[in-house]
């Protein structure tokens, strides 16, 4: 019996499987033209100028040149080709050239990702060549400084002032809080350096718009990050972040945006460090361990059924053991194991390979033999080194160069020239970048201010009675002194006067001022012809006095400096035999200092201030006093802040009556029978020190 044919379902199950195979043969087209371009080789290589050349060979020119991303902690630079696929075989390719140790290639879909994994930070330039991709890399000298810094490329021909446009604050998926900002131009110079618990960010050459100098709270965001401080500081702007807990932060610049941020550490992190501490410096997740004469080959399995580590026994490892531990970390439950059974390990990655202890240091000694075999039969390589900052007498490499190595250096050009085997020339060029670095030097101004205020006050009378050669009419004179009444009484009646002085008390006079104001008053009488004269005399001085010096030095840090001014005061002194010699004696004003910077950008100074005077001759036949003020001590000061490092307060009060006795101490009238002197003195000694940091131009930080 046969069944109808349906003929318009079969002609839709035609058309519908005609429609599938078209579909497939459009998609696989589509995915051979999305990953048309394939890696097949890469090559590097070091150029004489210390430069390094990565080469990737591909099958067809490159349509879209990837943009380089540079991140730090560790340093790494990656690179993102889309439709591009991997054709090494491999995701791994160890290099060590220069500062570029391996590169990892790793496909996703349909992109292909080289990360460099760098020592240091390093400069890029891409150059496309046919189906040849290039990228060459430089290593940028970083500063030396107590903290960790990361600087950034900086176009050094870019002589135009930066700006930022915008600053954004974003959340990312794993709470990491991320800072975005955006520039006018590409290629600026940044600094990202980490001073003390917060985060100090530094865009050389910038200009800040009003709008964006602000303070930027962000805790409601739930990020490590708190507080955002951006401001002008000279030709720089400065981003302050303020982070909380613990975190670690990686930053990136591409263009012209700029991106840091900052990620709280993971609970495994602390986790982690807090066994640290507890358990003597082991990591490991505790286990437990209770074997009765098992083999030592059974226990090391067990642990490394624990911990899915590869652990490779010699075969030199034999013998049984007894042990029961209990909540001990894994990795030291193997030491145990180890030193039990005079073992030893070493781990590369995550393979641990034991051996007897005298097996692993044979193969270490054969090993290292081999290494000094093959450095002897090493062809010797010259290169020569331009210092920039230091002095090449200054920097120690005692026990780097091999012994075939030599080393010349020049301190007329500040150059070195090292022939050795390139391993020891690679280890002595990164001493040489991580100790040339910029010193940075300190300016410490030191003031001493003598403020001086004197006061005294003297009052003091001189009467007595005299005889006249005739007698005259009753008057009354005002005016000279006791000592020429004269011509108080005219020409025409010249008065022979007896010296009939009774009471001597005048005020004393002053040294600069000489004697002091005097009133006299006479008085005749007609009877007897006496005359009576009374003088008052009185002196008043106020005296205030400032004397300033300013002495200032420039130093690096932590080398001592001294600046001094002053004379040198010749002193004649005998020796032993009779004969005479003269010796030197400085009074001068003197600043000496030795400044450290500490990682907080504060000042440790190690101060000594002197100021020396020469005083007043006691006699001609003694050389003059010197009169020494000094102030030694160490401080730490903040930079640009005044401290006060010491202060001397003098006063002396003086109070003289001289009078005639009983007569004196009469009221009122006891004032003509005494004088006396007030005196009032003050002198006070200050010292201000205040110490500012340079930056490379010798300009104020």
């Amino acid at each position: 019996m046969r069944l109808p044919i349906n003929r318009k379902l079969l002609f839709r199950l035609w058309f519908v499987t005609l429609l599938c195979l078209l579909t497939y043969s459009v998609h696989a087209d589509t995915i051979h033209e999305k990953l048309y371009n394939t890696v097949n080789s890469i090559q590097v290589s070091t150029l004489e100028n210390g430069k390094v050349v990565t080469k990737l060979d591909l099958d067809q020119p490159i349509a879209n040149v990837p943009t380089g991303v540079s991140l730090s902690n560790p340093h790494r630079l990656y690179f993102d080709f889309h439709n591009v696929s991997n054709g090494l075989g491999r995701n791994y390719q160890e290099v060590e050239e220069g500062d570029l140790h391996s590169i990892n290639i790793v496909q996703v879909g349909d992109r292909t990702r080289l990360v460099f994994n760098l020592s240091g930070l390093m400069q890029h330039e891409t150059v496309v060549q046919d189906n040849s991709f290039l990228i060459v890399l430089k290593t940028v000298d970083e500063r030396q400084s107590t903290s960790s810094t990361v600087y950034f490329a900086q176009d050094n021909l870019e002589k135009e002032l930066n700006s930022l446009l915008d600053i954004d604050f974003r959340r990312g998926e794993s709470g990491e809080g991320r800072i975005i900002v955006d520039m006018v131009h590409a290629g600026a110079g940044i600094d990202v350096n980490q001073l003390g618990e917060n985060l100090v960010v530094e865009f050389i050459d910038t200009y800040l718009p009003s709008n964006l100098e602000r303070k930027l709270d962000v805790i409601d965001f739930a990020t490590p990050i708190q507080i955002i401080n951006t401001t002008m500081q000279g030709d720089n702007v400065r981003m302050i972040i303020e982070p909380s807990g613990r975190w670690e932060h990686t930053a990136r610049q591409t263009d012209t945006r700029f991106v840091l941020e900052v990620r709280a550490l993971t609970e495994d992190e602390d986790e982690i460090a807090k066994r640290r501490r507890e358990n003597g410096g082991y990591v490991g997740e505790k286990l437990s361990l209770n074997f009765q004469d098992v083999e030592v080959r059974a226990v090391l399995q067990v642990i490394a059924d624990f911990t899915n580590l590869n652990i490779i026994a010699s075969d030199s490892v034999g013998g049984n053991l007894t042990l029961r531990l209990r909540d001990v970390p894994w990795d030291q439950a193997l030491d145990i194991v180890l030193q039990a059974n005079g073992l030893a390990k070493r781990q590369t990655g995550n393979v641990i390979f034991v051996a007897p202890s005298k097996e692993m240091a044979d193969r270490e000694l054969l090993e290292l033999e081999a290494k000094q075999q093959v450095a002897e039969m090493e062809p010797l390589i010259t290169e020569t080194f331009q210092l920039n900052h230091r002095r090449v007498n200054s920097i120690s490499f005692e026990g780097m160069l091999s012994d075939r190595g030599a080393m010349n250096l020049d301190e007329i050009s500040n150059t070195m020239t090292v022939t050795d085997i390139p391993v020891k020339i690679g280890e002595i060029r990164k001493r040489i970048k991580r100790l040339d670095v910029y010193e940075r030097q300190v300016m410490i101004e030191a003031r001493i201010v003598e403020a001086t205020e004197t006061f005294s006050r003297n009052l003091g009378a001189r009467f007595g009675v005299k005889q006249i050669s005739r007698p005259g009419n009753n008057e009354l004179m005002v005016g000279g002194n006791i000592d020429d009444n004269s011509s108080a009484l005219g020409e025409d009646r010249k008065l022979i006067l007896n010296d009939g002085l009774n009471v001597n008390l005048p005020a004393a006079g002053a040294a600069l001022l000489g004697g002091p104001a005097t009133l006299g008053l006479s008085l005749l009488k007609i009877n007897n012809s006496r005359l009576i004269n009374l003088e008052l005399s009185a002196l008043e001085t106020d005296t205030k006095g400032r004397v300033i010096a300013s002495p200032r030095v420039v130093t690096a840090h932590g080398v001592e400096a001294i600046i001094e001014q002053g004379d040198r005061v010749p002193f004649q002194q005998a020796t032993s035999s009779g004969a005479t010699s003269i010796r030197f004696m400085d009074a001068t004003l003197s600043l000496k200092v030795k400044p450290l910077i500490t990682y907080d950008n504060q000042i440790d100074m190690e101060l000594s201030v002197n100021q020396d005077k020469i005083g007043e001759s006691i006699n001609a036949f003694l050389p003059p006093p010197i009169n020494t003020k000094q102030v030694t001590t160490k401080v730490l000061v903040e930079n640009g802040g005044t401290v006060v490092i010491g202060g001397i307060f003098e006063r002396a009060e003086n109070n003289v009556v001289n009078k005639v006795p009983l007569l004196g101490d009469i009221p009122y009238i006891g004032h003509i029978f005494r004088n006396t002197a007030k005196q009032d003195d003050k002198r006070e000694l200050l010292v201000f020190v205040t110490p500012r940091i340079l930056n490379e131009n010798l300009n104020l930080h």
